[in-house]
């Protein structure tokens, strides 16, 4: 007696698709597959296949702000971006979005009421850059990193079980994993345990395990991704690299902690972004991505080379006084991201640094606008010194 095949003919396509989707952990896990092939689920569908609405958190800082920005361009999403417009949150960094398919709502994602009233019922995943992020002032005062990282990842992921959001997103960073020795044949994976050193670090730690937890307790679709130091257009100049290049610019000192030779993984913001859309789309659920350039430089290398460009004298370089716990070297290993999703930076180190430096260059009003206020008092606290009004 011949056996009735398993998918009857009257199915069609699209709850065949839906099938597929639903089970696709399971396919993932009982099929045999050649080791970094693609599932034969994954071949056919795509979480882009279903999903119109995003929930952007932190979309006016300045890796949030490029992803709205590229989702945007070559994507159909519908966004909503929600940010509390703190220190580092810029409503110049989204000038000229298309409004038919962005609103902006300032709110702060530790706040539950708040989040649930701007979050839709039929919201189809949520990216959550919202965080604090510098190492410095998380020694200086945890509090509101608890409060953001930790707390505001909390709230979000009770919202997204609340009204079914198909997905979410955590960024995440490599600071989680710790330091490396100063050997160049360590590299962090997606298996390196978590041994954060710093307090910044340690609250996107709990944030990850608050994001596992919601996955195996409650089925909840997530995946995070963690990446190195980005550096492009519309960074707050708080952050090595664009504050290496505004003082240049002024041809103000450049302060370098310590002997300059701590080692970051360095990308271009662009190329994270569209690594982040890639793991929206076809991330598997319960997953973690490194993302990387395979970049490595000391901060020493990043200051000259910036100088370089720009014809200024490595005479503007001063060592100062060391941050407390300075990770000595980051570097990713990215090869998951690279074979499961076929994702590859598109800059070079000289491409996206002569990008970077163009667009600086260019945009010496906002530069100006950011270098006052919050950012001239922090400049003064960590440095010593008084930056210049220019």
């Amino acid at each position: 007696m011949r056996r009735k095949p398993i998918l009857k003919p009257l199915f069609s396509r699209f709850r065949y698709l839906r099938l597929a989707h639903k089970n696709q952990d399971f396919v993932s896990r009982h099929c045999w597959r050649k080791p970094g092939a693609i599932t034969p689920v994954a071949r056919i569908i795509s979480n882009k296949d279903f999903m119109r609405k995003l929930f952007v958190t932190g979309g006016a800082g300045f890796i949030g702000s490029s992803f709205i920005r590229l989702a945007l361009a070559q994507t159909d999403y519908e966004i909503i971006n929600f940010d509390a417009l703190t220190y580092a949150g810029n409503p110049d960094n989204l000038e000229g979005l298309d409004e038919s398919r962005y609103r902006f709502i300032c709110g702060d994602v530790a706040d539950r009421e708040a989040v649930g009233a701007a979050l839709a019922e039929d919201t189809d995943a949520i990216i959550n850059f919202a965080a604090e992020s510098h190492v410095d002032r998380s020694i200086a005062s945890a509090e509101q990193f608890l409060r953001t990282n930790i707390l505001g990842t909390q709230v979000l992921l009770d919202a997204a079980r609340a009204r079914r959001v198909r997905r979410v997103v955590q960024i995440s960073t490599d600071e989680v994993m710790g330091s490396l020795p100063e050997d160049e044949t360590a590299f962090f994976t997606e298996n390196t345990p978590l041994a954060p050193k710093n307090p910044y670090a340690a609250s996107k730690a709990a944030a990850e395990h608050l994001v596992n937890a919601a996955h195996h307790t409650f089925g909840l679709d997530t995946v995070i991704t963690r990446c190195g130091n980005n550096y492009g257009p519309r960074q707050f100049p708080e952050k090595f690299l664009p504050l290496v290049l505004s003082n240049a610019l002024h041809d103000e000192p450049i302060p370098l902690y310590g002997d300059g030779r701590y080692v970051r993984d360095w990308i271009y913001v662009e190329d994270h972004c569209r690594a982040i859309l890639n793991v929206l789309e076809n991330g598997r659920s319960g997953e973690v991505y490194n993302i990387g350039a395979r970049n490595e430089r000391r901060n020493i290398e990043v200051a000259t080379a910036i100088l370089d460009a720009l014809g200024k004298s490595h005479s503007l370089i001063r060592h100062v006084k060391d941050r407390p716990g300075h990770d000595r070297r980051y570097a990713i290993d990215p090869s998951k991201v690279e074979r499961d999703l076929d994702w590859r930076p598109r800059e070079t180190w000289e491409s996206g640094l002569q990008k970077t430096i163009n667009w600086y260059a260019e945009n010496g009003s906002w530069v100006a606008r950011t270098r006052n206020g919050a950012y001239r008092d922090y400049y003064a606290q960590h440095y010593g010194t008084e930056i210049s009004a220019r």
